[in-house]
This record gives structure tokens, C-alpha cells and sequence, in this order.
């Protein structure tokens, strides 16, 4: 069974800075892309960042230049840099990982920005 642990949301001002990670555990095939999506109240969730295991990344134009998406193979860790953050950045993150044969989803960790 695949788990996947989420850390690092809280409640963050401003213009201030958040280091979410996700590591993946357990018996999986191998993992092709890991990434970070989000859903706001009343929203659809959304494409946050994703990094292929060659290291190739892809984020959304709203988060461009603020956020880094890292990862770490062997340990089949994720992490989400999120710098200068917005109000409306304010939302459930979660986790996914794509193997070659499965799609995984973390449980969710809440980032709330105030202004």
C-alpha cells in the first residue's frame, strides 16, 4: 500500500514564505512525475507545480517566479518552495504522484495566507 505524508502547511502573512514536503512510502512501480496541485473553497483544484524524474519542472503562471518545486529520488520526497505569498494563494495543497501504472494523492494540507 502507498502512503503519502504531508508537512509544512500552516497559516503564514503576506509577503512570507512556506516549505511544504511530501514523501511517498510503501510499494509502488516507478515514479515518473511528482507534483503539487491546490483547491480553494468554491474552486476546482488546480496545477500547482510538477517535476518529472529527470528534473524537468512545470508550474502555473500564477505561482511563476515565487514558488520552486524540488525533489528528492532516492528518498521519494517532494518539496514546495512557496515565497512571497499571496492571499489567494490560500488553499488545500496536495501531493500526487504518477507512477507508471498508478496516480497517488496525499490527504491535504491547508496554507492560509492573511493579508
Amino acid at each position: 500500500q502507498v502512503q503519502l505524508v504531508e508537512s509544512g502547511g500552516g497559516l503564514v502573512q503576506a509577503g512570507g514564505s512556506l516549505r511544504l514536503s511530501c514523501a511517498a512510502s510503501g510499494s509502488f512501480f516507478t515514479i515518473n512525475v511528482m507534483g503539487w496541485y491546490r483547491q480553494a473553497p468554491g474552486k476546482q483544484r488546480e496545477l500547482v507545480a510538477a517535476v518529472t524524474s529527470g528534473g524537468s519542472t512545470n508550474y502555473a503562471d500564477n505561482v511563476k517566479g515565487r514558488f520552486t518545486i524540488s525533489r528528492d529520488n532516492a528518498k521519494n520526497t517532494v518539496f514546495l518552495q512557496m515565497n512571497s505569498l499571496k492571499p489567494e494563494d490560500t488553499a488545500v495543497y496536495y501531493c500526487k504522484v504518477v507512477s507508471l501504472k498508478y496516480d497517488y494523492w496525499g490527504q491535504g494540507t491547508q496554507v492560509t495566507v492573511s493579508s
